[in-house]
């Protein structure tokens, strides 16, 4: 099955809400559940390479996430939607090579205006202006 880059992010985006709720769940299961994919096929390699960055580089991305917040909040605050959607963007800004700026952004805009709302699509691309050039 061919997907866009686009859906790729939608299915990594909800195979991090998964794995936030269930860390033990087994990837490839999520994957096969969101996308069609014949038993001898593979999740396609940049929908494998968000999700594995952005767990790799968690700690690192909720940190950056942290120092960006306003003062008295906190992650744990923050709608798991959105955190999830952040998270992916600035993996993608940070370790995606060639991944230009306004389309990690806009990506992103576009993940929160289908799993969330309004005034945390703002308050992503706020924050996310913060580590554009």
């Amino acid at each position: 099955m061919k997907l866009t880059r686009h859906k790729m992010r939608e299915v990594a985006f909800q195979t991090l809400f998964a794995l936030a709720s269930e860390p033990d769940a087994d990837r490839e299961t999520i994957y096969r559940s969101l996308i069609k994919l014949n038993d001898d096929e593979q999740a396609p390699a940049f929908l494998d390479s968000l999700v594995s960055g952005v767990i790799d580089h968690q700690e690192e991305l909720d940190q950056q996430i942290s120092a960006h917040l306003a003062a008295g909040w906190t992650l744990q605050r923050l709608a798991k939607p959105d955190l999830i959607i952040l998270r992916l963007a600035l993996y993608e800004l940070q370790y995606e090579d060639g991944m230009p700026q306004a389309v990690a952004i806009d990506e992103a805009l576009q993940l929160a205006k289908a799993f969330s709302d309004d005034r945390s699509r703002k308050f992503i691309n706020g924050l996310l202006s913060n580590f554009a050039d």
